[in-house]
């Protein structure tokens, strides 16, 4: 296997002596832990609604406004083309990619639920100022407290359910993140489709919104443990002990709290987390876990069909409530594939998953890019068939990357950092993934306008090249304890090279 094995060789060392069982404590705080997703989800699905709301147009962007009139009913690719309306989708990605590196010195130093509860605080208050808003400024502002929210939710529920989680099942407790994203843009697409038809004001009650699943998340961190990862980091190690021992069910918890003694031991040894994510040692985690799936998940385009597919249906056709009724479809597809992913990543594997799934998405791509190029143009009426065949192939799409690329995305890095590095390290991965987010969001819309249907084909050549990197350089980390993944490396064809240097 190109991307490399754990074999017996390996030694693991103390993973078959691990014991657990599933108690309703370890399922209370996964569930409340995993509504962070829910803040990441939610703003995924009400922007592109709201931005193509008539009643939000009419008072923030008059002149798209009235161009969207002119081609109620016809493909016109530039429709939405305007920088400032998309700087109100990316200006939260700016700022959360930002606000990630506060977030790691907040993870590492106070532990997962600080960055928890201050990420519910950001949220909220950019929730109401958005509400409120008057001018596109209040707008922007509020974005970016959103954005700090994210920035913070998006760095700490990851890492928190792949530690609370026993190996074996990390992979199913991991992506209830992904899980709560997706109902969360569900609803948030349930919500615009009510709002939509509330005049003048119902594009404000769909913004101010955001504020539900930010008090929830704040009062799930009231109440959430901390994980004994953390507590060992923090030096409260009986406290560490206490909890490993309810959340895992057993007493028998030595071999494990062991592991995570050592794994403290070394991350105190480290005094710059962030400098030593550049060492030799991690060059697998860097650029794997740090840069390669976090950049290649958004680069898929499916985060552009989450932000715009309202405006996206709207522009290839569809009328106002036509398209969100599409992108509430599409969304559905999402939940129903997370779901899927949590069942079948602990049994395929992440690599299988990722590559089966990186074929059937460029197949979808390179359809609907040929479909646009034959059928549709500017000033040309959508067929209907062929509207509900491109809605088809956007929902098989979407279920490809649902149980493939949007999970595995958050959970595979969340599972390759050692302990020193592993905040900083998710910290990367949060700013990385907000940053091709944002680039997405800022020129996606542009993008359409000037390459049309060839964005599809565009996105349909990255997606071949993402499959291939998986297939060469990720190792599969299916059931290895969270502590002993650095094991993998020194079997991998390539990576052993780097880990085998230092060894030496």
């Amino acid at each position: 296997m190109a991307g490399g094995a754990l074999t017996d060789e390996g030694g693991l060392k103390r993973a078959h002596l691990y014991e657990h069982r599933i108690t309703s404590y370890f399922i209370f705080a996964c569930i409340v832990g995993s509504m962070g997703g829910s803040l990441f989800g939610y703003d995924l699905g009400v922007s592109g609604g709201v931005t193509s709301m008539d009643d939000f147009l009419k008072e923030f962007f008059p002149g798209i406004y009235k161009r969207k009139q002119m081609h109620l009913n016809e493909t016109d690719y530039c429709k939405y083309d305007n920088q400032i309306l998309t700087l109100f989708t990316s200006s939260l990605y700016f700022a959360g990619l930002i606000s990630t590196f506060g977030a790691s010195y907040v993870t590492r130093i106070y532990g997962r639920r600080g960055s928890i509860l201050v990420g519910s605080v950001s949220f909220f208050l950019g929730g109401v100022i958005n509400a409120a808003a008057k001018n596109i400024l209040m707008l922007i502002l509020g974005r970016i407290f959103l954005g700090i929210g994210i920035g913070f939710g998006n760095q700490a529920v990851p890492l928190y359910l792949s530690e609370m989680a026993p190996a074996k099942i990390r992979g199913t407790v991991n992506q209830l993140f992904q899980l709560t994203t997706c109902i969360g843009i569900l609803v948030a697409n349930l919500i615009n489709y009510k709002t939509e038809q509330i005049h003048p004001w119902g594009w404000r009650l769909s913004l101010g919104l955001a504020t539900v699943p930010a008090i929830l998340m704040f009062l799930g961190g009231l109440v959430l443990p901390e994980t004994p990862n953390s507590l060992v980091e923090q030096g409260k190690l009986e406290k560490a002990k206490a909890v490993l021992i309810k959340v895992r069910g057993t007493n028998n918890i030595e071999a494990e709290f062991q592991d995570l003694v050592e794994a403290s031991d070394a991350a105190r040894a480290v005094k710059n987390p962030f400098r030593n994510l550049l060492a030799r040692r991690n060059r697998p985690q860097l650029v794997i876990g740090a840069f390669g799936l976090p950049a290649f998940q958004q680069l898929t385009g499916m985060n552009s069909i989450l932000f715009y597919a309202p405006v996206m249906f709207q522009s290839l056709g569809f009328g106002g409530s036509a398209s969100l009724i599409s992108s509430t479809i599409t969304n559905a597809a999402l939940v129903v594939a997370a779901i899927m992913s949590m069942y079948s990543a602990d049994k395929f594997g992440r690599r299988f998953l990722l590559l089966e799934a990186s074929v059937e998405m460029f197949c979808y791509m390179v359809v609907v890019g040929v479909t646009l190029a034959l059928k549709f143009g500017e000033g040309k009426e959508l067929p209907k068939s062929l509207g509900l065949i491109l809605v088809v192939l956007i929902c098989l799409f979407v279920l490809a990357y649902g149980r493939s690329w949007g999970p595995m995305g958050w959970l595979v890095p969340s599972e390759l950092f050692p302990l020193e590095t592993r905040s900083a390290g998710q910290s990367v991965v949060v700013c990385v993934n907000l940053f091709f987010t944002a680039l997405i969001a800022q020129c996606f819309l542009v993008s359409l306008c000037h390459l049309k249907y060839g964005i599809f084909l565009l996105f349909a050549g990255l997606i071949l090249g993402m499959g291939s990197f998986v297939y060469f350089l990720l190792p599969e980390t299916k059931q290895v304890p969270i502590e002993e993944v650095y094991l993998l490396w020194r079997q991998h064809w390539l990576w052993k090279k780097y880990v085998e240097d230092v060894d030496e």
